[in-house]
This record gives structure tokens, sequence and C-alpha cells, in this order.
């Protein structure tokens, strides 16, 4: 073993432990917070609480709604709990026995109905016992340095006709000075909102008469067309073909492809004429449509193509927020045929899309093989070549990776890219799946140099997935800050007063001739007023016009990102600014918060911890 991958190791043993030891902190104190809870409402009833990334939840069925003052008092328990320092001990139970003990736990009845075993395991601590597979810390006292953030509605399993739970998410560090250094984070984040940002740069609003649906405002369907474009150029470049196809099918479409079993309860179906139609969901099988009109010669592959359209997914309505989860959507995915020996070529010109697009926006990332899920569809045989083939292209190009098990589409493995944004929060954006499940569902053909008949395979990739998820992630990651060739308005005209306003007007009509989006702000205002007005908008060049600067055909340039940079000529300023434009130039200050206390564990499915 080389020394740099021993350290590699050692580095990773380190860092399963120190996640082990969180998981364990923050599932304890759920417990924890549910014992105070059980205190404080003698009738509750008990759910579950998982430990999750960052912290831990427990959901529970009360008797009246919880105050952000409940939180304070639950709080309060539960540093008594603490400091009483009991042991958590484990047991176990016969299913008889622990139907009678949680006899007036629907919840835990459910659970204990489902377990496959004849023991259950069990835990307590103090006055309180779950059902619980755990693992916990030895003793409440581990537990001390928490903090109680927010309660939200949600359904029992997910399921939208149960009645709704209370769920308090909670935190929990091994330290003050993570728990503060976590908080703070979260301050930050609340300053970064995307919804927040939405509204003070008016980008785009929500209406109730459009549940999940963006109303994008003239600023944010800039930054969304730009976007576009820069992907349209990027496909072009890459010998990408586009397509447009209808957004509404028989779903029958569904049925051949799959996922009217698998993904059906996530669709919208329509009753149209006495048919299941169903509005799309994911271009994926119409895309199929589209390849098997022609005959394929093994020279036309890889064939890639593209298509941009509106997709809708029914989304349970407590799950939508902002941008970041909606029922309409547009992605950026396209669809690879391939043949089986040019996977390997595919997926690394793919990796280097990607590491081209994230560095655009100084986007941390990291890569993640996941594998065939227990609902898969298809023959083994062909998941094992798929994840072979997944397997052997990030290594052949160098790709560090971990597995993550059972995450695979109910299709195909792939290999998901996590990002890390500026408050190092991760986020799965990219994607690229292997698909031999659907060429086969569809019957698929191209002929062969041999002249014979072959299946092509189906690469399925996004880059930065849907458009609105992505644009709330970068408006968080930059705090709203974007860089000149994103922003709605790249350039300001700040007239001190109506005698300049013609001037700006001209210059102004000169820059919007070259490609550059202006604003003339001739409202009689005082400059300090339009100055302040520009930089909430965060306005990247603003540039203040007085008698002067008329007389001597000049412009006194202020950046977002430098401050006051002095007097300039237009021609020098707009060459500056086309020059930005033509580059992509990230040309903003990135706050990234000092990370080095945390560990993120990747998210913890919330059954695997409790029953």
């Amino acid at each position: 073993m080389c020394e740099h991958c021993g350290h590699q190791e050692e580095v990773e043993v380190a860092e399963n432990a120190r996640r082990n030891k969180l998981a364990r902190m923050r599932h304890s104190c759920s417990h924890i917070m549910a014992e105070a809870v059980a205190s404080l409402f003698p009738d509750v009833k008990f759910a579950i609480g998982p430990s999750i990334a960052d912290g831990f939840y427990y959901d529970f069925d009360l008797p009246r709604p919880l105050t952000e003052a409940d939180l304070d008092v639950i709080s309060a328990k539960m540093r008594e709990i603490i400091k009483s320092n009991a042991e958590f001990i484990h047991t176990s139970m016969s299913k008889d026995e622990a139907r009678k003990h949680f006899a007036d736990q629907p919840y835990k009845l459910e659970l204990i109905d489902g377990i496959k075993d004849e023991e259950v395991s069990i835990y307590s601590q103090s006055t309180f016992t779950d059902l619980c597979a755990g693992p916990h810390v030895r003793r409440t006292g581990e537990c001390k340095h928490f903090k109680l953030t927010s309660v939200a509605g949600a359904y029992w399993r997910g399921d939208a006709t149960k009645p709704m739970l209370q769920r308090i998410y909670g935190t929990v560090w091994p330290t003050k000075a993570e728990l503060d250094a976590y908080l703070e984070i979260q301050e930050e984040a609340k300053k970064r909102d995307h919804r927040k940002l939405g509204k003070e740069l008016d980008l785009f609003f929500l209406h109730p008469y459009a549940p999940g649906a963006i109303f994008w405002q003239p600023n944010g369907y800039t930054i969304y067309r730009e976007l576009h474009n820069l992907w349209t150029s990027i496909q072009r470049e890459q010998g990408y073909v586009e397509i447009f196809n209808p957004i509404m099918y028989d779903s029958e479409l569904y049925r051949t492809s799959g996922h009217l079993e698998h993904y059906q309860d996530a669709m919208f179906k329509l009753d149209v004429d006495g048919r299941m139609m169903c509005l799309k969901p994911m271009n994926c099988p119409d895309t199929m449509l589209f390849y098997k009109q022609h005959k394929h010669s093994y020279r036309e592959l890889p064939l890639r193509v593209a298509e941009r359209q509106s997709l809708h997914r029914n989304e349970l309505s407590g799950a939508l927020g902002g941008l970041t989860r909606v029922r309409q959507f547009m992605q950026d995915d396209a669809h690879l045929f391939v043949m089986p020996e040019q996977i390997e070529a595919e997926i690394g010109r793919l990796i280097k899309l990607i590491e081209m697009f994230y560095k655009l926006f100084d986007l941390d990332y990291k890569f993640y093989l996941s594998t065939r899920p227990d609902d898969y569809m298809g023959e083994l045989s062909l998941w094992d070549q798929a994840e072979k083939a997944l397997a052997n292209a990030l290594e052949s190009n160098h790709i560090p990776y971990k597995l993550n098990p059972k995450d695979g589409a109910f299709y195909g493995p792939k290999i998901d890219i996590l990002i890390q944004d500026s408050l190092g929060r991760q986020i799965q954006c990219a994607t690229i799946q292997l698909d031999f499940q659907l060429p086969e569902r569809f019957q698929l053909e191209y002929v062969t140099a041999d002249n014979t008949v072959a299946r092509p395979v189906v690469i399925h990739r996004a880059i930065f997935g849907s458009y609105e998820r992505f644009i709330g992630i970068m408006l968080e990651h930059l705090a709203g800050v974007l860089p000149t060739w994103l922003a709605p308005v790249q350039v300001s005209f700040l007239p001190i007063t109506d005698a300049q306003v013609e001037y700006c007007q001209n210059l102004a009509k000169d820059f919007e001739a070259v490609g550059i989006r202006t604003y003339v702000d001739d409202r009689s205002e005082k400059i300090g007023y339009k100055i302040r007005q520009a930089e909430m908008q965060k306005t990247p060049y603003m540039l203040v016009v007085g008698k002067k600067e008329v007389e001597n055909a000049q412009v006194n340039v202020r950046t977002y990102k430098d401050g006051e940079r002095g007097v300039m000529g237009p021609d020098a300023l707009k060459a500056e600014v086309l020059e930005h434009i033509a580059k992509r130039t990230l040309d903003v200050n990135i706050r990234k918060l000092n990370l080095d206390a945390f560990i993120h564990p990747d998210d913890i499915d919330a059954e695997e911890r409790e029953y």
C-alpha cells in the first residue's frame, strides 16, 4: 500500500468513527426529546425518531399544535434528563410482550407488525422506553450540546391519507464550539434562503392558484434563459441533437417503460375520452419513441439526444418548497444511445462536462456509485453488467468514489454527484444512469458493422438537474450575488441629476447594442439612494455619472465585488464587461464558512435506526 493510500484509509476510518459517534448522539438525543415530550404531554402517541444529516427529529401525535414557546419548555426538560446522566439500556421483548407494552401506541404497534423477527429490540433511559434498533451513546449526559430548531408537519410514513403528525427537529454536537458554529451556518442559511432572495431581487413568485409551479419575473427569467443558452451552446459543441415532444401521453407508454408500476404515485393522471392519460414526469420513455422512428446504424452511435420540455410530478403538498421541490419543472437531461464498447468513453466525456460546469460556480463535488435497489426491474445479469461498466468508467477516469448501495433507479444503476455549497451542505444535482432495461422494453435496435442487429445501451444524464432547483441552489451558494454573465442587470447607470440622464441613456443604448443588459435610474432621487438600491439588487457594475463625467466623456465605476474603482472611459468599461460575459467569469466574492469542524454524514434513512 502506498503512503498516500494508507493516509486516505486512516482519514476514512476516522471520518467513519466520527459519523458513527454523531449518529449515536443524535439518535439518543431524539429519545431524550421524546422522554421530555412524554412528561409534558402524557397522552402523546410516538411515531419514529431517527438521526439525520446534521441532527435528528421525532414525530409525535399530540393533542394540540406546538409553538416556538413549547420548544423552550421541552428543551428545559431535556436538560434535566441530560443532567441526570441516565444510562441507555438495551433489552429485547417478544413481539407479544411488545404489543402489550405499547398497547396504547398505535404507530409502534404498526411497526411491531412489520418486524420479521420474533424478538424486538428495546432501549430505555430513565422513565422512557422505546421500540428501537439502536445504537445509542452510553448515557444521556453525552448529549448536552443540543438545540431544538423547528417544528413541522409530517405524514406517517409519507401517507397523506393519514393524520398529520408534528415533527420536532434538533441538532446535537460533541462540543459547544461545534454547536455554535453549526448554528451560525444555519443563521447564514436563513439570510441566503432563495425564497427570501427571490422576493428581494424580484426573480419569481409563488401563487396558491398554481401550487408547486413557479411564476418567473423578468429578472428571474433572464437567469433561466442565460442558463439555458449556456447549456444549448455546450450541447451543440458536443454533438447533441435537440428534440421537442408532447407533454401528455397515454398511460400505455409508461406501462411499457415500467414507470406505471414503479412510479405512478408521483404521476398526474387524467381521464381523456375514457383513456388514462399522464402528464409527462420524465423525458426517458418518449425519447425511446424518437429513437424507434428510424432504423439506426452503428455509424450513428453514440447518438446524443437532448430535450427541453416541462415535466410534472405529483409531489406531496407538504414537501413543496420554493424552487427546490416543485411540481412543474424543466430538466437539462439527455439520453445517449451507445454501443456497449462506447460506454466508458461517453461517461468519461460526461465527467469532464460535470467538472467544467461546476467550476463555473466554484462548487466542490463528490462521486457516488448507486447500485441495484430492492424493487429493481429486469434481469440480474444485466444489472451486474451495468454496475461493472459504471465502476470501470469511474476507475479508468481516475475518479475516487464511494458506494451508495441500493440507491439506483429501478431501471439501472447510476453515478450520483453530490455538490458542496459555500455553507458546506451536500446536495445531489448531477446524475449519470446506465440503462439496459428501456432498450429491451422498447425493442430498440441498431445494425452492427457485420450487418447483424444489436441492442443499444442508454445513458441518462443530467448535469445540474432541474433549472428551478439549480437556480435555488446557486442563489444560496452565491448569497444572491450573481456573476456578470448571469446577472439580470449587468450595468446600472446612476445619473446624479436630471441633467445627466440623456448622457446615461445614450451610453445604455450603446451598451445594449453589443449585448450588455443595462438599467438607467432616472428617478429624481439622491445619488446615495440610487447607489444603495443598485447594491441591494446586487448589480455587478454601477456607473455614477455627474457633470464632470459628462464633460470628460467618462463614467465613475463602482462594482459590487470591489466597491469604488474610479473613473473610466465607457469603451474601456464596455470591453471589460464583455470579456466577463464571454469568459463567463465568476467575478463575485464567495464567502465560504469555516467548515473544518464538520463532517456531514450522508442522509440517514428514517427507517435505518428506528423500526
